[in-house]
């Protein structure tokens, strides 16, 4: 669970009530989340997605029932959906596309294979998980960039949460595996004479 769900949930159920402001914080808690899952999926186009997203995510936020991290997840869902809507429009594949900085930053309690993934360039990490076969880079990027957990990540995927850990983690372990023989360290790449 991210610290800001608790807030999260706070500000969601105000928005259910009319508050607009406290909608404009669950819009600013969640959409670089979400911004940055889109673009894992269709490129450039990930803000016009983001945008037919939350259109939907307003004019359905009153039956939404849960905390803030089921709201992280029902907003997943929904942008998944508008993205594979827009797929199936373009009838093209999913493809890397430049991801937001700020997309990155990460809960302090980190993995190993996460700050790897932080100390990369935001393009290079994008082109590293388009090497990934489909389920392990969408399971990723739900789980590291958007922040849900196996049961959330396997609800908007339509999995069992042990199926997306499953394939996170061994999406993160070929990520791990191709940054070590790429010679990338935790300090970033590795230059010529140094020794691993």
């Amino acid at each position: 669970m991210r610290s800001s769900d608790g807030e999260l949930g706070l500000a969601v159920a105000r928005a259910q009530q009319g508050d607009e402001d406290a909608f404009a914080v669950a819009y600013r808690i969640v959409q670089p989340g979400l911004l940055g899952y889109l673009r894992g999926l269709v490129g450039a186009e990930a803000e016009d997605v983001a945008s037919d997203a939350w259109l939907e995510i307003a004019r359905d936020l009153g039956r939404f029932r849960g905390d803030g991290a089921g709201f992280r997840g029902w907003t997943a869902t929904i942008a998944r959906h508008r993205a594979l809507d827009h797929l199936r429009r373009q009838k093209v594949r999913p493809r890397a596309s430049a991801l937001e900085q700020d997309v990155l930053d990460l809960p302090a309690a980190r993995s190993t294979d996460d700050q790897a993934l932080e100390s990369l360039g935001t393009q290079y990490a994008l082109e590293l998980l388009a090497t990934l076969p489909r389920d392990q880079a969408e399971a990723v990027l739900l789980r590291v960039v958007v922040g849900l957990d196996g049961p959330a990540a396997g609800r908007v995927l339509g999995k069992r949460p042990g199926a997306v850990r499953t394939a996170a983690h061994r999406g993160l372990k070929r990520l791990a595996r191709r940054l070590d023989a790429e010679g990338v360290t935790e300090d970033g790449p590795r230059t010529l004479g140094e020794s691993g």
